[in-house]
């Protein structure tokens, strides 16, 4: 079996004669600008650039597809015919859990309000004990749409501080799934993009809300309609937003969601982690392994995939 792999020295690794590598696989290793040349069985999609993806996939004999990432919709459109896709939601899970409890956490006690008032050298302190923009966690509806693997690492987070979890799946009734957005005090997206979820978020998402709620968006930006969010939130609708993902992404200078004072925004870094190409290289061994072994990999994309 002849795979190709990033360029990586974690990746380089697996082609060690120890317990880190993976006997019986040919490998060869891709970065931009420089690709193996011949037939593969399969390639291990990471860190690297939309061209040479697509040159990638266009690899002669490919049976399957890893991409490390937990989003497949820049794979599938160039997916061979006949070629199993495997993605790794698995990898980025509890990272992904953690980045959003934590800017649930921030924003409860206005840490992104104080951190301007740093940068302004100014003593923000409540006027009074009561301030209603510092609360807690605790007897908060929490409301995951997206009901995956994301989202029960999430709830599993959020049950010491209190707060009541329910969750949205593709099979959830509309009716069912409005009632529990209007009782939200906070909507966590954790949907992936498909034609179905793009926009899903629009002006009448945001009115059935709970006027003062909070939007988490660890997601694909895509989900939101960005000027319907600025609305919201400039309408007090919305209490505010915490976005790892944009529409557009990156944000271009200029727009007016870098001066949202009630909006926490990071560069699309949820997943990331000082380990996270060591335990990406450690996911494909296992992978490649399952394979030897005649075992179906966990991962696999299939078309009735729901969230």
């Amino acid at each position: 079996m002849r795979v190709l792999l990033p360029d990586l020295p974690e990746f380089r690794a697996l082609s060690q004669h120890d317990e880190h590598g993976v006997p019986g696989v040919t490998f060869d290793h891709y970065r931009r600008g420089h690709l193996p040349d011949g037939e593969a069985d399969g390639v291990v999609l990471w860190l690297t650039d939309a061209a040479t993806r697509t040159a990638l996939l266009a690899t002669p004999g490919l049976k399957w597809v890893l991409t490390l990432t937990a989003g497949i919709e820049h794979v599938q459109a160039h997916l061979p015919p006949g070629a199993a896709l495997f993605n790794a939601s698995r990898l980025h899970d509890r990272a992904v859990a953690v980045h959003a409890l934590s800017g649930m956490l921030a924003a409860s006690r206005g840490l992104h309000r104080f951190r301007d008032a740093q940068r302004r050298h100014h003593w923000d302190a409540p006027a009074l004990p009561g301030d209603s923009a510092l609360t807690t966690l605790d007897g908060a509806t929490v409301v995951l749409w997206g009901h995956g693997h994301i989202g029960r690492n999430l709830e599993e987070l959020l049950a010491p501080h209190g707060a009541h979890v329910r969750g949205i799946r593709s099979t959830t009734p509309e009716g069912e799934r409005d009632e529990m957005l209007a009782q939200a005090d906070w909507v966590v997206l954790l949907l992936p993009s498909t034609p179905d979820t793009r926009g899903i978020v629009n002006a009448a998402t945001l009115r059935g809300l709970k006027r003062g709620a909070w939007l988490v968006n660890v997601g694909r930006g895509n989900l939101v309609v960005t000027d319907d969010l600025l609305n919201a939130l400039n309408s007090g609708q919305l209490g505010g937003a915490i976005l790892d993902v944009t529409d557009p992404e990156p944000l271009p200078d200029g727009h007016p969601l870098w001066d949202q004072p009630n909006v926490i925004l990071t560069p699309h870094i949820a997943s990331t982690t000082t380990d996270l190409v060591a335990r990406g290289a450690h996911l494909t061994r296992d992978f490649l392994i399952d394979l030897q072994q005649g075992h179906e990999p966990d991962g696999r994309v299939t078309a009735g995939r729901t969230y």
